[in-house]
């Protein structure tokens, strides 16, 4: 018994330095709870999205905890910060204190090289390489098929009444990218945890799959470089292939360029996808828009022949469309939110950001936020006629600073001129509810079923 007083009375100081210095520290980390280890509030968070209440949620967590709170997300300890002063933090932030790490989940399916993941020389290096290809004089060369692709899509509206506008939007964006690429996304936004018939499984195999296609068709692609049966600007993949510095080595080796196409593909594939039904949807509900949209269009449409593909003048003369995608894009974001990694422990608001804790922010936060966009449910593109009427950091669709999207002004080109041809040449209507889940991405229930009807061609 002596022994165990002594033994206590040795132990009693101990443990209460580590009480104290666990209360000291828990008084700097943000308010909220990190819930269960590993799976936290990831089974929520993901719960709350499928049924379109992703954004009451974090609502919800900002009224409770303020702008800044602590959570677990996809298996790590994570900080979800919120507003213009967030979105700033992420995006133009000291790169040295907040690293572009995502999630391990999302990391095992699209790689460890990709832009997501590399920073510095590597990011820099990388991203310019991609850019030589995504630059807008780049893109220039290939409207003509661009133009081309839409206009196939023609074969799967003719002779039909009906039709789900995401399924065809995802075959018209997927044949688009395919002249760059290929396609995957379930199962990034999930728990990390690899068991037989879970998303993540499923994911991790088809991710499996893709790279090895891809191995195969870069294979391809070096041959034909090497027997000159191709020009390094033929599509992505040569373009990455061709990059030599000064002294004549690769720029972007083997990995960096399957892992940065399976990436093109996502971003490439389902945002513009999703930004183009949503456009159709949109379109329908506000008539006054639909009229102002099909005056420009057919205006362009007139000053030429329906042969003549489209050009980058006509883009240019596009500027109303365009605010219609912007405003778009506010209101139903394709992309959630996204993550960071503390590379060091960071004050930020008054609480401590620990080191290798995540950093989350969400997009429709500020987009739908009524003190940033006044009645922000109220479809109204001419927010978008003065940019610099739109408050700093509270709308960055294409993200901002170092990391903006290298693909924004492709996505703006297969936006347009498909919408172009849509409303030239057919109208529609719906003819399904007008809800949608996301998983991760925005997908309307039934793929929005349309009723569409040809116009005549003079």
């Amino acid at each position: 018994m002596n022994i165990l007083i002594t033994l206590l009375l040795f132990l009693l100081p101990v443990l209460l330095l580590l009480s104290w210095r666990r209360r000291g520290s828990s008084r700097k980390l943000p308010p909220g709870s990190l819930g269960i280890p590993i799976i936290g509030q990831s089974i929520g968070m993901l719960q709350a999205m499928r049924t379109d209440k992703g954004e009451e949620c974090l609502r919800e967590r900002v009224r409770k905890y303020g702008p800044i709170s602590k959570l677990t997300l996809f298996g790590k300890p994570t900080v979800f910060i919120h507003g213009p002063a967030a979105n700033k933090f992420i995006f133009y932030g000291d790169s040295s204190i907040v690293a572009n790490k995502q999630p391990s989940s999302i990391r095992a399916i699209l790689g460890d090289r990709s832009l997501f993941e590399l920073s510095g020389q590597d990011h820099r290096r990388v991203r310019e390489s991609l850019m030589s290809f995504l630059r807008p004089e780049s893109l220039k060369q290939y409207m003509g098929k661009i133009d081309e692709v839409i206009k196939h899509m023609e074969s799967h509206w003719q002779g039909k009444e009906k039709v789900a506008a995401l399924p065809l939007m995802k075959i018209l964006t997927f044949n688009i990218i395919c002249s760059l690429l290929f396609e995957m996304l379930e199962g990034m936004w999930s728990i990390p945890v690899n068991l037989p018939f879970t998303r993540y499984s499923r994911s991790l195999h088809a991710s499996s799959m893709v790279q090895d296609m891809l191995k195969e068709l870069v294979q391809e692609k070096k041959v034909k470089l090497e027997q000159h049966t191709t020009t390094p600007h033929q599509d992505l993949i040569t373009c990455l292939l061709s990059k030599h510095d000064e002294e004549n080595e690769r720029v972007v080796t083997d990995k960096e360029i399957l892992h940065n196409i399976m990436l093109v593909m996502i971003a490439g594939h389902d945002t513009s996808s999703i930004l183009i039904t949503f456009m159709l949807r949109l379109l329908y509900k506000n008539p006054a828009v639909y009229k102002a949209v099909l005056q420009e269009q057919e205006e362009i449409a007139k000053s030429k022949t329906s042969e003549e593909p489209s050009t980058w003048e006509d883009l240019a003369r596009m500027k109303y469309t365009w605010r219609v995608a912007m405003e778009t894009l506010r209101m139903v974001p394709p992309v959630f939110g996204g993550f960071r990694l503390a590379l060091r422990d960071i004050d930020y608001c008054g609480y401590l950001i620990p080191k290798g804790w995540q950093v989350f922010w969400a997009s429709n936060m500020t987009q739908m936020d009524e003190k940033i966009f006044p009645e922000p449910s109220k479809f109204d593109p001419a927010r978008f006629e003065n940019q610099k009427s739109v408050t700093p950091y509270s709308f960055i669709p294409f993200g901002g600073g170092p990391r903006v999207c290298p693909g924004n002004e492709f996505a703006r080109i297969e936006t347009l001129v498909a919408i172009h041809y849509l409303v030239t040449r057919y109208s529609w209507e719906l003819c399904s509810d007008d809800h949608y889940i996301r998983d991760p991405l925005p997908i309307p229930t039934q793929g929005l079923l349309l009723w569409i009807v040809p116009k005549i061609q003079e």
